[in-house]
């Protein structure tokens, strides 16, 4: 699902907020939960998962097309961590 889609579903199930405002309102989630992940803080949704932030320590990697060592630089990447009822849920319980 896209997110376009996501505030198509969300307009149809709310017939009583306007697109414009459902739009509004899924951004600002999204824009939230990428600024506090760029604080380094974690985000939890009760029940979904929780969002946060995991360190890759610098390393000396390979190129695959030529073998040569290459080093890649620390760098954070983001990592998701799903729920217990989103897991039971996509397990069928």
């Amino acid at each position: 699902m896209t997110k376009s889609e996501l505030i198509l579903h969300l307009t149809e199930k709310n017939p009583h907020l306007y697109h414009r405002d459902v739009e509004r309102i899924v951004s600002a989630i999204f824009d939230e939960i990428t600024n506090a992940l760029a604080r380094g803080d974690r985000v939890e949704l009760r029940g979904f998962g929780a969002f946060s932030v995991k360190k890759r320590d610098a390393r000396v990697g390979r190129n695959p097309r030529t073998g040569e060592a290459v080093n890649v630089a620390e760098k954070r990447v983001p990592f998701f961590k799903t729920g217990k009822m989103l897991r039971e849920r996509l397990n069928g319980r």
